[in-house]
């Protein structure tokens, strides 16, 4: 894994790795400017004309330090000082020793100038209040500006915490920030104003960590060798059982994307419990399951129970519906249930007419909510959720004792007392019908295979999003279904696994 920090958590292995260590701040600085610079050749930049807009802390030190590097190596550089906030020690010596080359530093962004390089470091990860004035003129006349943008450590006017745009934000095409990811980088919409991100080790490690490390994570290619594998003496019942309580009249595709996805992630056997009418289109399209029907107007809770004492994971509410019978098998698993259980669709739907309905059970629940279910579930609007997707996952986790996978471009896994899992894999293919269901029956079937509801929830995540990369590279992702993301997830778990999880990261 790969840790993500918040700016308070960056500051403190900063301090640490200064005062604990001897590393001087100017020293850290200096390697930063240059793992920069480093990264603009990598990407072959042009560099024939550079604007630099530098802040008055130590993001607009880094500033300088990166003019004068480029400057050295032949490139016309073009330094502007933006705001009058008082500097600090580190950025007054950078600017010094800028100066001392004979180099101006100018007040303002000339008129009509045209430059092919534009490197913000205006704010650095502290920024903390809302962009105004001087500085979102700045910004705004930098985002006007035809040349590739880039950061430095994170675009000006992202929250390094929530990626919450604070006012007006840097649009880059590149963010070269260091040591650690921050997470208002992988956070929307923070996302979309940092372009490529690359992450650059500047000599702040691990060591730097007080006691308790960072809150949050993402899985790498490597952890993905924990994944469940087949051993040679075996038999289906040593890889678990799911039952998938699933469909309603007219709505067996969403039963047959999950069950059939638990299958494709390695469950051992399938039961689907679904109205009648939807026996002879699943039996058609998914032989492989059991099959237990019911009367949709009064599901038997009877074979209900006994259906979820034959399981060992639970998969409720991919088109369910919310009619009185969907209301009471939902009511029925989460009162009687002694397996995990994974929450998902019209489940959500039904037990956002009573959230106590969580409370009260020793059983794992892993619920999965877009943020227009999570809406439902809190009260909270879908805008404030998608700008605190972080904190919402991580609130509810706690508030229900729940795993909550809170589905977006990056989903948060909250786990109730532990860390934070943000997914990185996957493509917007995805946004497909049926993928939400696909996840539920992946999860479930890990679940099954004896991971616990956390782990099954953050490897389920991010195995859902590589097959989505697989499926992509065969299909692209315009048009891309429900059923390829089927198909996409033997190439992960077989080891084929696709380069996407190693996107956005490099270090020198």
């Amino acid at each position: 894994m790969r840790y993500l920090v918040n700016s308070r958590e960056m500051k403190q292995y900063d301090k640490t790795t200064v005062e604990t260590y001897g590393i001087p701040s100017m020293v850290l600085m200096e390697r930063a400017a240059l793992a920069f610079t480093e990264a603009v050749f990598s990407r072959n930049l042009d560099t024939g004309r550079v604007l630099v807009v530098c802040g008055g802390g130590n993001n607009g030190g880094d500033g300088y330090a990166v003019a004068r590097l480029l400057w050295q190596r032949g490139s016309r550089v073009t330094v502007v000082a933006c705001g009058s906030a008082a500097e600090s020690a580190e950025n007054k010596a950078q600017k010094a020793i800028w100066t001392a080359y004979g180099n101006p530093v100018l007040a303002a962004i000339p008129e009509h100038e045209e430059y092919t390089l534009i490197v913000d470091a205006i704010f650095g990860i502290g920024l903390a209040r809302t962009v105004e004035g001087e500085y979102r003129a700045c910004i705004e006349k930098m985002n006007a500006m035809s040349g590739c943008r880039i950061a430095v450590d994170i675009p000006s006017g992202i929250c390094a915490d929530s990626g919450a745009v604070l006012g007006s934000a840097f649009a880059a095409d590149y963010t070269v920030t260091f040591a650690f990811e921050k997470l208002g980088l992988v956070l929307w919409p923070g996302s979309a104003y940092a372009g490529e991100v690359l992450v650059k080790d500047i000599g702040i490690d691990a060591r730097s960590f007080p006691e308790r490390g960072p809150s949050a994570a993402v899985l790498e290619p490597a952890d993905m060798a924990r994944l469940p594998r087949r051993r040679g003496h075996s038999n289906k019942g040593d890889y678990g059982k799911v039952l998938v309580a699933a469909g309603s009249p007219g709505m067996a595709g969403a039963a047959y994307f999950c069950a059939k996805a638990a299958y494709a992630a390695g469950a051992g056997l399938v039961r689907i419990f679904t109205p009648e009418e939807n026996r002879a289109v699943l039996a058609g399209l998914l032989p492989e399951a059991v099959l237990t029907v019911y009367t949709a107007q009064e599901p038997d809770t009877a074979l209900l129970r006994d259906a979820m004492r034959w399981a060992d994971v639970i998969a409720a509410g991919p088109g369910l519906g919310t009619s009185a019978g969907a209301r009471a098998i939902v009511r029925e698993i989460l009162n009687t249930a002694e397996r995990p259980t994974v929450l998902d669709a019209d489940a959500l739907n039904l037990i956002a007419e009573d959230t106590n309905l969580l409370r009260g059970s020793d059983a794992a629940r892993i619920v999965t909510p877009h943020p227009g279910e999570m809406s439902r579930l809190t009260g909270n609007s879908v805008d404030f959720i998608l700008n605190h997707l972080k904190e919402v996952a991580e609130e509810f986790a706690e508030q229900y004792n729940v795993v909550c996978v809170l589905k977006d471009e990056h989903t948060v896994i909250g786990l109730p007392g532990g860390m934070t899992w943000l997914n990185l894999s996957g493509n917007a293919g995805m946004a497909t019908a049926g993928s939400g269901d696909v996840l539920t029956g992946v999860i479930a079937a890990l679940a099954a295979q004896g991971m616990a509801a956390g782990e099954a929830a953050v490897f389920g995540v991010c195995l859902h999003g590589l097959s989505g990369e697989a499926a992509a590279a065969k299909t692209g992702m315009r048009g891309l279904m429900a059923s390829d993301l089927i198909d996409g997830l033997r190439s992960p778990i077989e080891g084929g696994i696709p380069c996407g999880m190693e996107r956005n990261h490099e270090q020198i």
